[in-house]
């Protein structure tokens, strides 16, 4: 077995105009004084990162890693969770979407798709260039405005929206594989690959590629009531990348899983600080680390109720506590009896 690497912090949710959340060196020094070893940088934030420039600049890649090597940090992955919502994106959601894509192809959704589409190619680069081997993504719908049969979804709607979906990103795992470098989706509501089966429904559709994994966050499948530790077991051979993440889920008499329009605050299904949710850690480190899972365990921190600079004292200390250093000998060696076939052969009966 393998012991998962940590703790790490995606800085997405951190990055602000002011210090020390306003550029990539300040946010470093932040990070690593919490005891975070590693840091999931998001590509659209070019406070923190130029994407454009990463995937043509050498100089540039050598900057971006000096400056986390000066904190003692490693970069986990890179992000494109925006860019990747564009990549396949329903009309309906055109103005709320349109914020996520650069000024120039705003109100046009064709231009916006291939902005996006081009965006994961030069985060293939870049991810090339800094010798990452995972890649964080969504991978945008088409279908999810469907997700409920009402009114009754047409025969073979959902297959013609995967068949789409997939012809959009083959092209994209392949520039990704080019450099030998996997594409983790993070399985979330709103994105058409929100669980296990519609992950199989794509997987499908891209001839089972080898750089189409899962970014396993099972703050996810709680608010959906998806079992997340069955979960691991079915899917660790995809399983390439890890959002350390809690959640509750208290249904009440008057709402459940979809959460009746309500805000965040009184929702039945909530994002919480690590340690303040109902997710069972202690069972996700153990079974990621049966399986031999040896990335990263990266806090992604989003709570409606504790401050994020709490929220991430704390994570740190969390993942830390969590990780697993595994054994190296069987716990029951000491009653270790020498053998050889001759004596199999007499503990079975035979001759």
């Amino acid at each position: 077995m393998k012991s998962i690497k940590g703790p790490g912090i995606f800085l997405a949710q951190f990055a602000a105009d002011e210090a020390p959340f306003n550029n990539l060196d300040n946010i470093c020094q932040w990070v690593a004084s919490l005891g975070f070893k590693g840091v999931q940088i998001p590509t659209w934030d070019k406070r923190l990162f130029n994407l454009e420039l990463a995937a043509k600049s050498d100089e540039y890649c050598q900057e971006v890693m000096t400056t986390l090597a000066k904190y003692g940090l490693t970069l986990t992955e890179l992000s494109t969770h925006l860019q990747g919502q564009l990549v396949a994106s329903h009309s309906a959601y055109d103005i709320m979407f349109d914020g996520f894509a650069d000024e120039s192809v705003r109100n046009n959704p064709e231009a916006r798709s291939q902005w996006a589409i081009n965006q994961l190619h030069l985060a293939a680069k870049a991810s090339g260039k800094l010798g990452l081997k995972t890649h964080a993504t969504f991978s945008g719908a088409l279908l999810w405005q469907t997700f409920y049969p009402w009114p009754q979804r047409p025969q073979g709607l959902v297959e013609e929206g995967f068949k789409e979906l997939a012809k959009r990103w083959i092209p994209i795992l392949d520039a990704f594989d080019k450099v030998g470098c996997d594409v983790c989706y993070e399985l979330h509501p709103g994105e058409d690959l929100h669980d296990g089966i519609t992950f199989e429904m794509f997987l499908k559709e891209v001839n089972n590629h080898p750089r189409a994994n899962i970014l396993y966050d099972p703050s996810h499948f709680i608010l959906q009531q998806l079992d997340y530790l069955a979960f691991i077991d079915i899917y660790s051979d995809r399983i390439k990348a890890f959002h350390v993440k809690d959640a509750e889920f208290r249904p009440s008499g008057k709402m459940g899983v979809y959460g009746g329009y309500q805000p965040w605050i009184n929702r039945p299904g909530r994002f919480r600080s690590l340690g303040d949710g109902q997710i069972d850690f202690k069972g996700i480190f153990s079974k990621l680390t049966a399986n031999g899972f040896d990335g990263w365990a990266v806090m992604e921190w989003e709570c409606c109720i504790k401050h994020p600079e709490d929220g991430a004292r704390e994570g740190a200390i969390f993942i830390d506590e969590h990780i697993i250093n595994p054994t190296d000998k069987a716990f029951d060696d000491f009653a270790d009896s020498k053998s050889d076939q001759s004596l199999n052969r007499k503990i079975l009966g035979l001759k």
